[in-house]
């Protein structure tokens, strides 16, 4: 079962993550892409925003933060924001509270070095993260949740119905997200221009949160 969005039961329970942005005028989405940063896809992620004037957000693993620092650059001199999405790409259900915060540490030292920040955002890999979990990183951390989840990482679903689906649920504050990784390339370079081509038209703007 693909689950779009999150139900608001759901939401109520880990009240400090942030879920969307306010609807303001223009309409503005904000796009956010998980997984990265990686040369096969990227880079490509990058074109099609710069040909819309967008910015975006990228929760990055650290070990490809690690492995194609070069690729991080490019991203931050696309005017865009590098933020933590753990090192290991690791869930918070599974593993302790210690060895989760020193994998979400591991990874902000390497975004520190390219990104200095006042407050980092921090989004827990596959939304998987307790409430005392979500509570202790809240003192360091914004944890950024989503409005809209492409689900484009499903490799048996459809390039076209992936789009359809994204464009009906987004709306006016909606955080998007699209992963940037191998496992995700036909549904997201199918989707990604095609959906920024439908918004741009109807005059939105894109932003990093």
């Amino acid at each position: 079962m693909r689950l779009f969005q999150m139900p608001a039961p759901l939401r109520r329970l880990l009240p400090d993550c942030l879920w969307e942005m306010p609807a303001d005028e223009p309409p503005t989405l904000y796009l956010t892409f998980d997984d990265g940063p990686i040369p096969e896809e990227t880079p490509f992620v990058l074109e099609q925003l710069a040909r819309y004037d967008a910015r975006g957000t990228f929760f990055c693993v650290g070990d490809n933060l690690r492995r194609h620092p070069d690729v991080a650059q490019a991203v931050l001199a696309g005017g865009h924001r590098l933020a933590n999405h753990t090192y290991y790409h690791i869930s918070g259900w599974t593993h302790s509270r210690p060895h989760y915060l020193r994998d979400v540490a591991q990874c902000q030292a390497l975004l520190d070095e390219l990104q200095p920040e006042v407050r980092p955002l921090m989004r827990p890999p596959y939304g998987r993260i307790t409430r005392p979990l979500a509570q202790t990183l809240h003192a360091t951390h914004q944890v950024v949740m989503w409005d809209v989840l492409t689900c484009d990482y499903d490799q048996h679903f459809n390039p076209a119905t992936c789009l359809a689906t994204a464009i009906r649920l987004s709306r006016p504050g909606s955080i998007v997200v699209f992963h940037d990784s191998l496992k995700a390339s036909r549904n997201l370079r199918y989707v990604l221009p095609r959906y920024l081509d439908h918004f741009a038209a109807q005059g939105f703007r894109f932003e990093r949160l």
